[in-house]
């Protein structure tokens, strides 16, 4: 590419951010590191109705979590800035003055109660009402009315938007990086409002600018925003300005059924659709994140890239750095992609056996109000048994136990299973081979265990079943020899005596 890339990511700060959102951020984040550009965050917060205190804070933590910091924003401004549309509204008057002096916009006078009329009396019909080319000269704007006529509105202070003036009898020649080439007719596009009366852009507007004066070359979106690329295309063309090049992300799509993944998805199968946990500030009500649930940014970066993108090959494992590497918008699908809450477990398992224990094992030991007391380079040991069969750091507790706790009960199946008669004389012998034991090793408690029963010529499962059971109270656990060296000789004793007084 000849041009330096710069692209953005364009939330608005209307609350928290959804996982597409972060999806858009991500391969806009791939892209522009994939080819040595920019990536820039602008926070779009004209609809100051809609704006929700802390969700700017919210977008700049969950972007850091994951591990793709912007190069520009807010916190962190470029010469581009200011990065809040909010504090770039003395911009766009000028923008759209300009396109009502070259006649590719004009001034719109029509009354709420004026035009709810002429939807229900098209509706009455079975029609629908589109403000364009058909009828924008039989309603109150200044292409229906004389220079005098509008001068004296505009004087007297009446409420007005600037409208588009979409053009008559065209095709349109679009094309987007994912979809292809697309064409449309301009008989069928409704002259969008541009600017409102009270002194704040559209989103049309103000975003058509802020990408050029950003000199954005490369425009990663949702889908959701296809419709809009034909008026966007449009306004380029009004102002003289070179559009950038488009690319619109498929939709992520409910795990079952038909539809995009929302927040209720998550709330019914019991997953987060959020990066970070977000309380309401209004109504007090917590939504789940993903790293309050015990995932890790790598693997929610990992499977976020597969949501619609495929690197064409059998690989599945990404880094980031990988990700960037591999990273080519035209292998993102363009169908949508279905979400999976079993595959983004499988991730989070993948990246838990590449975590540092010795993390893990601090991270555990504040979870985990039972091991405020205990070294925590035995805990990380016990992870390194155990992290296996883990996917969240909530799932060691219940796989290691019986490491920092003697069992106090016996799992009722498996006791039946476990204890027979003649069982307290097997684990009498195996105490008193324990005891005998002086360098107390697995290596040596392997060869003395497993030798005493070759020798007698015993099932292996009559004597290491119930002797699990002494040492864990349930048929769980990694290797028994390796669970005995780690509680010590004392606590396997112990263990084995209480085992045989409940026979």
């Amino acid at each position: 590419m000849t041009k330096n890339v710069r692209v953005r990511f364009a939330p608005s700060p209307t609350g928290p951010l959804h996982i597409g959102g972060v999806r858009t951020a991500l391969f806009n984040y791939l892209f522009a590191k994939k080819h040595n550009g920019t990536f820039i965050l602008r926070i779009e917060d004209t609809d100051q109705n809609r704006y929700v205190e802390g969700a700017e804070q919210y977008i700049v933590n969950a972007l850091n979590w994951c591990g793709m910091p912007p190069d520009e924003s807010p916190v962190n401004a470029g010469k581009y800035g200011p990065y809040r549309q909010s504090e770039r509204k003395d911009l766009y008057k000028k923008y759209a003055d300009e396109l009502i002096a070259t006649g590719n916009a004009y001034y719109a006078f029509d009354t709420a109660e004026a035009l709810d009329f002429h939807r229900k009396d098209h509706e009455a019909k079975g029609k629908t009402f589109i403000y364009n080319w058909h009828n924008r000269l039989k309603l109150s704007n200044s292409l229906s009315l004389t220079a005098e006529e509008v001068k004296a509105k505009l004087d007297a202070g009446e409420d007005y938007v600037i409208r588009f003036k979409s053009p008559q009898d065209e095709t349109l020649h679009l094309k987007d990086i994912i979809r292809g080439n697309i064409k449309i007719d301009t008989n069928i596009l409704d002259d969008k409002v541009l600017f409102k009366s009270d002194g704040m852009p559209t989103y049309h507007l103000a975003n058509i600018v802020d990408d050029h004066l950003m000199e954005i070359t490369h425009v990663i979106r949702g889908e959701e925003w296809l419709p809009s690329l034909a008026l966007h295309y449009q306004l380029y063309q009004a102002f003289g300005w070179e559009a950038p090049e488009f690319a619109h992300l498929p939709l992520i799509l409910k795990p079952t059924g038909k539809g995009k993944l929302s927040k209720r998805d998550g709330d019914k199968l019991g997953f987060p659709v959020f990066p970070l946990e977000w309380k309401d500030p209004k109504t007090g009500e917590v939504s789940r994140g993903y790293k309050e649930d015990g995932y890790f940014p790598e693997a929610m970066v990992n499977f976020l890239a597969f949501l619609g993108w495929n690197p064409g090959t059998e690989q599945e494992i990404f880094s980031l750095n990988e990700l960037i590497e591999a990273f080519d918008l035209e292998k993102v699908n363009k169908s949508g992609a279905r979400f999976d809450p079993d595959k983004t477990k499988w991730f989070n398992h993948h990246y838990m056996q590449e975590q540092n224990n010795d993390i893990l094992a601090e991270a555990f030991k504040l979870s985990q109000p039972e091991l405020s007391e205990i070294d925590v380079n035995y805990i990380s040991l016990v992870i390194g048994l155990i992290k296996e069969r883990a996917t969240f750091i909530s799932d060691f507790w219940e796989l290691s136990h019986f490491f920092f706790t003697a069992p106090n009960s016996y799992d009722e199946k498996a006791a039946k299973k476990a204890f027979k008669d003649g069982t307290a004389d097997v684990l009498k012998t195996v105490k008193n081979i324990v005891l005998h034991i002086d360098d107390f090793t697995v290596i040596a408690l392997q060869k003395d265990i497993k030798g005493w029963i070759t020798k007698n010529d015993i099932g292996f499962g009559k004597v290491m079943m119930p002797l699990r059971l002494a040492l864990v109270g349930a048929l769980q656990g990694p290797d028994v020899f390796d669970i005995m060296f780690m509680i010590g000789k004392n606590e396997t004793v112990k263990r084995i005596e209480n085992a045989i007084k409940g026979l």
